[in-house]
């Protein structure tokens, strides 16, 4: 039976004693704003006068090992293992995945109706991961709805309501392998409805593919009529994903026009480019989700052989990049659901973001620092990808059985941490901000929704410290009165309630967020200060 989801509380914010800060703006050398084009340049992260987390007055007694482990009562036993376990990480991950293929999670984005879930059920059927009886039912039971388009659609489109409405609603996930890597397929919705869903989907994702409708008049509208096509690139670019393939669908509507194929792929070359992705990182592929041309093999069609020689959909993401997992750093678990387990306990799902955790060990529940037990297993204990494992790494999406823990104290979008190791929590904190498109300037107290991983929460921009050059990084103006559209600024947010986060220096995963108001992305943002 498929798992009972359950709905958790928070717990309610203690009463803090407010405290006087007084914040230096960056004086690095940034490029861009926070830069996100190049997460590797620590000059884009770097800022002078910058205490560790540790050493904060305001945030000492959250995030000092010491402090927490007083609190929560945590033995030297535990602390021992956990720094055991840190030492050991790349050991271990080296045993259990030196001889496996790589892994790759690749989340698929693209403007609603641009046929993303069509191209990716056909790749999976091409690839015999969906039976012939099961597509033989899918093609009775769309008939039946006058729906017979959606046909592949359906294979990632599980829910009745998903099917009878056309449209992805949430993020569905699939397996499945080419020659080199193991890919984890995240099939992300298009509707603007459902983008925090896309969100969650795309701060899994270690790649992406942003599918168009090559139709005119139906890239247009993705692409400029206020459609999902330049928000989703923003918000993949983001989340930290810096290779992107642009699959040109639906080409057969045109007859296999180089001219289309051109005309778009200039358009959005440079939109990606001034959004932060390198040309050498991109590739456009020119297909049809629904009669399956150049998703696994070279197309047959010969109007596209005509003027395409480039490489098949299936040969593109092989050839991406993997990239480094931070399994030596402390273990930091982001929660994406809760549910009900098959025995007494209960299960939550998520990505280890950094460092390894396994069967038998104690994590901290943030922000409610309350330890947990990974229930050794008379029952399943771990799971990835719904496989019994002993061990998890980073990268890896995982479910959990917790032990010796409440269930009502853990929520979507906390963080289990390593007991040893903690991460910070902090209703406040400082940070570089890139604003995309906003019809209304940002002022002091302007409130927005803070997305960060699968955390939604309500936040205010309390304070504009300065505004930034965009190209330089270079501090234009102290203490501005408002933000325009496409400008960079230092600024400090407060959320409603404590959050988990780190620095970007330290863990991007967790440093870096977006800001949402009215259901559209006005801004992007790395954490450079907590208080």
């Amino acid at each position: 039976p498929k798992p009972q989801r359950l709905t958790s509380l928070r717990s309610s914010e203690k009463a803090r004693t407010p405290v006087v800060t007084v914040s230096s703006p960056a004086k690095s050398n940034v490029i861009k704003g926070f830069l996100i084009s190049d997460d590797n340049n620590p000059e884009t992260i770097k800022d002078t006068n910058q205490s560790s987390r540790s050493a904060s007055p305001t945030v000492v007694d959250k995030t000092n090992p010491d402090a927490i482990a007083q609190k929560v009562k945590i033995s030297e036993d535990v602390l021992n293992i956990s720094k055991r376990n840190i030492a050991k990480a790349e050991e271990h991950f080296k045993e259990d995945r030196g001889s496996c293929k790589e892994q790759l999670h690749m989340v698929v984005t693209g403007h609603v109706d641009a046929g993303k879930s069509t191209l990716m059920g056909h790749l999976l059927f091409k690839l015999g991961h969906v039976s012939s009886k099961t597509m033989h039912k899918y093609e009775q039971e769309s008939k039946k709805l006058g729906k017979q388009s959606f046909i592949y659609a359906w294979i990632l489109d599980e829910t009745g309501e998903e099917r009878s409405r056309g449209i992805t609603m949430d993020v569905g996930q699939s397996k499945f392998e080419t020659k080199n890597k193991i890919v984890t397929l995240l099939d992300a919705p298009g509707h603007k409805d459902f983008i925090p869903n896309m969100i969650t989907g795309a701060a899994q994702a270690d790649v992406a593919l942003l599918v168009v409708d090559s139709t005119r008049g139906e890239f247009e509208t993705g692409f400029e009529s206020g459609g999902q096509t330049r928000e989703h690139a923003l918000l993949v670019r983001s989340l930290g994903v810096n290779q992107l393939c642009v699959v040109i669908n639906k080409l057969d509507t045109v007859d296999w026009s180089e001219e289309r194929f051109l005309e778009i792929s200039v358009k959005m070359g440079t939109f990606l480019k001034q959004a932060g992705f390198k040309e050498k990182d991109v590739t456009f592929v020119p297909c049809s989700g629904l009669t399956g041309e150049n998703l696994i093999e070279r197309s047959s069609c010969e109007k596209l052989l005509k003027w395409y020689k480039g490489p098949t959909l299936l040969e593109v993401i092989d050839k991406f990049k993997c990239p480094e997992r931070p399994v030596s750093k402390p273990l930091r678990v982001s929660v994406n659901d809760i549910y009900k387990g098959t025995g007494s306990g209960f299960c939550v799902s998520g990505r280890v973001e950094s460092g390894m955790v396994q069967v038998g060990d104690k994590v901290l529940v943030q922000p409610q620092n309350e330890l947990a037990l990974i229930k050794v297993p008379l029952l399943l204990a771990i799971t990835i990808d719904e496989l019994p494992s002993q061990k998890a790494f980073a990268g890896d999406y995982i479910s959990l059985t917790l032990a010796n823990f409440d269930q009502q104290n853990i929520a979507i979008g906390y963080i289990l941490s390593d007991p040893a190791f903690p991460t910070a929590v902090s209703s406040k904190f400082e940070s570089r901000v890139v604003v995309f498109n906003t019809s209304v300037p940002i002022t002091r107290g302007y409130p927005v929704v803070l997305h960060m991983q699968s955390l939604s929460e309500q936040a205010v921009i309390s304070k504009l410290v300065a505004q930034l050059n965009k190209s330089t990084g270079d501090i234009v103006k102290q203490r501005p009165r408002c933000l325009l559209k496409n400008s960079s600024a230092m600024v400090i947010i407060e959320t409603s309630k404590p959050v988990c986060i780190e620095l970007y220096r330290d863990m991007k995963e967790l440093g870096r967020f977006m800001l949402r108001v009215s259901g559209v992305t006005i801004a992007a943002g790395v954490i450079t200060k907590i208080m």
